[in-house]
């Protein structure tokens, strides 16, 4: 096996690739730099844990189709004869040879062969096969063939299966947070409502425009997208800690367009909506 590898601009510098998370670009480098000479990965998961890598990395290569996962864990980087080229007299031809017999090369790019999904396209006349779905498990990568139907079939409606609605997708707020691999995280509108009732005290919209400006203004600081709520809630429990945003009043009386006055008790402004004030209120 040669110890040089090559990468094609043609491949690696798009708008397709560069558009995925900076750790998802890192493990298909050092795939390509450990496959063999026809570009099969037999380990995965230990180049995975050797470049501090996670599953969702290979996912991502995966649905980009970049790489194509077999039931034997083992996997091909699809662009392999895009980015190499290796002389006749170094080439030495790979050992997974049931793999290779499942791919066909065109436009020097490793499709499924189409010939071996037959078997199952002539049990199921009716329906075509659909998107792969790829599963990853502890043992090993298993491709799960989905199969959509381009008929109706009643025997199918009549089966007794529940397909589950859709749920709508939860409405955002618009305030955009910069992550650190340059994609926005829009802050839903369920999750303000549910930050302004554990933090009264806070103007949780106003609170996460600075975040947003912060970070934009601290690049080498800004959170991924697994950490953003944990930074929102610690900067939301700090700013409550120190008696709130600047606005002051608590959620409810900013949701009511009501200031309190200064040093009044909380509990007496609240009741000056339901009563008129007295001489003997403290402010007379």
């Amino acid at each position: 096996m040669a110890n040089r590898r090559m990468f094609s601009l043609d491949v690696v510098n798009t708008d397709k690739f560069m558009d995925m998370p900076i750790s998802a670009q890192c493990l298909y480098f050092h795939m390509g730099m450990r496959a063999d000479d026809d570009g099969f990965v037999s380990s995965p998961r230990q180049v995975i844990k050797a470049v501090n890598c996670t599953n969702d990395d290979l996912k991502i290569l995966i649905s980009k189709g970049y790489v194509i996962p077999f039931e034997t864990g083992i996997i091909v980087i699809r662009h392999w004869k895009k980015n190499n080229y290796i002389p006749i007299d170094r080439y030495r031809k790979t050992q997974y040879t049931e793999e290779r017999s499942h791919l066909e090369l065109a436009e020097n790019v490793y499709r499924l062969d189409t010939e071996c999904m037959q078997s199952v396209s002539n049990m199921y006349p009716q329906y075509r096969l659909s998107k792969d779905i790829v599963r990853l498990d502890k043992d090993n990568i298993t491709i799960q063939d989905t199969i959509s139907t381009e008929l109706q079939d009643d025997s199918l409606q009549n089966s007794g299966k529940e397909q589950t609605a859709q749920e709508p997708p939860e409405p955002k707020s618009g305030i955009l947070l910069p992550l650190n691999d340059k994609s926005l995280y829009d802050v839903p509108e369920g999750k303000i409502s549910m930050w302004a009732e554990t933090y009264p005290a806070v103007d949780v919209k106003q609170e996460l425009r600075k975040m947003a400006a912060w970070l934009d203004s601290n690049p080498t600081k800004r959170k991924t997208r697994r950490g953003i709520e944990r930074f929102i809630n610690n900067w939301l429990s700090r700013q409550q800690d120190r008696g709130g945003s600047s606005t002051g009043g608590t959620y409810r009386d900013r949701q009511q367009g009501m200031k309190p006055a200064a040093g009044l008790p909380q509990e007496t402004y609240a009741g000056l909506g339901k009563r008129q004030p007295s001489p003997d209120d403290p402010f007379q």
